[in-house]
């Protein structure tokens, strides 16, 4: 599933690959996966999800508004003597239309893609978005709500 670079499969459908109603459905699709791993982005500006045997995920929200959140989402690598954010996604989320797009993303010459206003470009960066989630999902993140927090720290 993960190298599969076509379409994508949804309860209803098969989504056409490159298509405008194709993106949307992968928007769609990349918000659901968010709030498996996100289900409350109002704990905190800066999260991290520990998987035990896997890379930290680390959540940054850089932008509240009332109907989106503009949030970064990466593994953080050591190089040398610097951290390597990869792959580093900018992702918009449209509360009222439950949808999340990617903004632009960090390649790995440390360069920023944006998505623009080339449908492919959209459809690369936002397939790549949901492949990941799915990883990540598949990987046991999952950044806990307030009330989670506070019933574990009663725990210890």
């Amino acid at each position: 599933m993960l190298a599969d670079f076509g379409s994508i499969s949804t309860a209803a459908h098969i989504v056409k690959p490159k298509t405008f109603s194709g993106l949307m459905d992968i928007y769609e699709q990349n918000y659901i996966r968010l709030k498996k791993i996100i289900p409350d982005l109002n704990i905190a500006d800066e999260m991290i999800s520990v998987s035990p045997g896997h890379h930290d995920l680390f959540l940054s929200v850089s932008q509240r508004c009332k109907f989106t959140t503009m949030l970064s989402l990466t593994y953080r690598f050591q190089d040398g003597d610097k951290i390597v954010c990869q792959p580093d996604m900018h992702i918009r989320i449209y509360h009222d239309a439950r949808i999340a797009e990617v903004h632009d993303r960090l390649d790995r010459t440390q360069r920023r893609i944006y998505s623009g206003n080339s449908l492919q470009q959209k459809w690369h960066l936002n397939r790549f978005l949901y492949k990941w989630l799915g990883y990540c999902i598949y990987q046991g993140h999952y950044f806990h709500p307030v009330s989670n927090l506070k019933q574990f720290i009663k725990l210890k």
